[in-house]
């Protein structure tokens, strides 16, 4: 019998994010929304501002027996660049920044373990903030599912489109 586990995090523009992780195997759904700020019920308008302390984030429910967390953690950080700070291609402020937000202490550990790995990788120091999920609001619906729905729309073919490509060729099959 299959389970769920929840991960959530944010790596620039959620619209892109959720895209790169909806086709995963063992993937059972991806939510936009916002989290690791201050402001209860949060809109986007306010989160754009920037002063809400929100960032854009997804949160997906996974089945641990097809794909693991670690396994999550290798896409994340495959589809976004984890040592821009407070920004991600053309999208600029600290709604965009990098995070984890853990649901458990095995899933801190395993981030943490994964960042400092994967820190001699990058010449520049890892930004990506880790913190454990307080509360996750989800996104007005028109956010859900943006680039199934706006499958034409600039944006999405600049920057969801190569995230989801990037994802199918490097992720087709995810072996521990």
């Amino acid at each position: 019998m299959s389970s769920t586990s929840k991960a959530t995090f944010g790596g620039g523009c959620f619209w892109c994010t959720e895209a790169a992780f909806k086709p995963l195997d063992g993937v059972q759904s991806v939510v936009s929304g916002y989290a690791g700020g201050n402001t209860s019920n949060p809109t986007y308008e306010q989160v754009c501002a920037g002063s809400t302390g929100h960032a854009e984030v997804i949160q997906v429910a996974y089945d641990p027996e097809i794909i693991t967390y670690a396994q999550l953690l290798e896409v994340f950080f495959t589809v976004h660049d984890p040592t821009q700070l407070n920004r991600q291609g053309p999208d600029v402020g600290s709604q965009y920044r990098s995070i984890i937000l853990y649901h458990d202490d095995h899933q801190q550990q395993q981030a943490q373990k994964f960042i400092d790995a994967l820190d001699a990788e990058y010449d520049d120091d890892i930004v990506t903030e880790l913190q454990a999920l307080d509360t996750f609001y989800r996104a007005e619906e028109k956010h859900q599912d943006y680039f199934e729905k706006n499958p034409e729309d600039a944006y999405c073919q600049m920057h969801a489109q190569p995230k989801v490509d990037k994802v199918r060729d490097q992720f087709e099959t995810l072996d521990d």
